[in-house]
């Protein structure tokens, strides 16, 4: 069982390595220019992303989960159906925004407060990178689709391919050209259309069961697109909730200043590292869990969730121990700003404490997508954000300032782990007889 958690775990890992790296040189390569506005802008116009991208995410999520219940029940016909939903739901989602960016744009910039000069330069970033929304979409339900078929090499791929591209052109847009924030957004863009066209390369490999399967009126079947909908519908309702307290998190940094935003927006990488990391256990999460789920194998799935907290807390540990000796050096990585290192130093000891409180959410994630309880996600987030974060923040940053907004984070993790936890048992180990 280790050797199939890991046959998947590593390829994502490695994957997911490149997504951190990306947003690393992204602050290395703004973190070193004239003005720390430039980092703020990059932060925001993230933000911004987040809930956009973010948002159409239950596309991967929800077609991993479908995939890996339709492998499990042997039936690849559904599994390829999955694919077809995914993608035709993504393609009205990606015209939808890109009709509606200036009303996004008007709303987003209404919430946000920042400084007038990073705005300025996040409209800039903004209105580049809207273009990449298709291919964005496009490549979530693809790689799905490969982690739900079992087949983490595909998604990893793309992933490298993406990432690796993404960190080339902004190097050049940036370094060559000389191009500020909008150097970033227009290498991510050409990114992510390089991506799709890998994962249409990989897909044409099964073009005669992709034309076997192409039958409209039963990919687009009343029931199970509704089954389709109602799933990816809380996944989303979820993730919106996810995005919403990680938005937060940034807009009320602004309101401490451009210089404590860059430094929260810094720190959040740490936060980011290790949760990819992490990441490719969850996704090993939702690919075996799913398929022990739908062969109905409710010993083989209560010992993949065992052994995944298992290398959970392994990853926690090795985390912790690395940011403990060596935050520094990484921060030297990112800026050379003296005020932003200066004023990080005080806040350091909340990433010392992100890999032990973090991880158990990220595990419980995976495996709730892998069986598609998708409506108790939906609960344990709303409770997390809204009960808990978001309360506790205006409780805490009128007597701790920042440290208070750090430390109503770290008790919106632990609720979500103590919510999914509770939710466990009922929502999916008792539905397998």
């Amino acid at each position: 069982m280790n050797r199939r958690i890991l046959n998947i775990a590593i390829p994502n890992i490695v994957s997911n390595i490149t997504i951190p790296l990306l947003g690393i040189v992204d602050l290395a390569l703004v973190g070193h220019l004239e003005s720390e506005v430039y980092i703020g802008a990059i932060a925001i116009g993230t933000m911004i992303f987040n809930f956009i991208y973010w948002g159409f995410s239950f596309l991967r999520m929800g077609t991993s989960g479908f995939a890996a219940q339709a492998y499990g029940k042997k039936d690849f016909q559904e599994g390829f159906y999955q694919l077809y939903r995914a993608l035709f739901v993504g393609l009205l989602g990606s015209i939808l925004l890109l009709l509606l960016q200036k009303p996004i744009d008007l709303l987003s910039f209404f919430i946000i407060n920042g400084s007038e000069e990073v705005e300025f330069y996040a409209r800039q970033y903004f209105y580049i990178r809207i273009w990449a929304a298709p291919a964005t979409i496009a490549i979530y339900s693809i790689s799905g689709w490969y982690i739900g078929m079992q087949n983490a090499r595909v998604p990893m791929i793309i992933a490298i391919t993406v990432n690796i591209l993404n960190i080339a052109f902004n190097v050049i847009f940036v370094k060559v050209f000389g191009m500020k924030s909008d150097g970033v957004a227009l290498g991510t863009l050409c990114a992510q259309y390089s991506g799709l066209i890998t994962g249409i390369i990989f897909l044409s490999k099964h073009k005669k069961r992709l034309k076997k399967y192409l039958i409209s009126q039963d990919i687009l079947h009343l029931s199970s697109l509704k089954r389709f909908m109602n799933v990816n519908k809380d996944i989303f309702i979820r993730t919106m909730s996810l995005v919403f307290a990680l938005s937060f998190f940034t807009a009320k940094s602004a309101k401490f200043g451009d210089t404590l935003l860059a430094v929260n927006t810094l720190l959040l990488q740490f936060f980011t590292i290790y949760a990819y990391i992490v990441d490719g256990f969850a996704y090993a999460g939702e690919a075996l869990a799913g398929k022990y789920f739908g062969a109905k194998d409710k010993i083989s799935l209560i010992k993949v969730t065992k052994l995944l907290f298992g290398w959970g807390m392994i990853m926690a540990v090795i985390f912790t121990l690395g940011y403990v000796f060596g935050d520094n050096l990484l921060l030297r990585v990112l800026t050379n700003n003296i005020e932003v290192i200066q004023n990080i130093q005080p806040y350091l000891v909340w990433i010392y404490l992100v890999p032990i409180i973090t991880f158990g959410a990220f595990i419980w994630d995976g495996i709730f997508i892998g069986v598609t309880a998708s409506s108790s996600m939906r609960n344990a987030m709303l409770i997390s954000t809204f009960t808990i974060f978001v309360p506790s923040y205006f409780i805490l940053h009128h007597f701790y300032q920042n440290h208070g907004l750090w430390a109503a984070f770290m008790l919106f993790m632990i609720a979500r782990l103590v919510t999914l936890s509770l939710y466990a048992q009922r929502s999916i180990y008792n539905k397998i007889k």
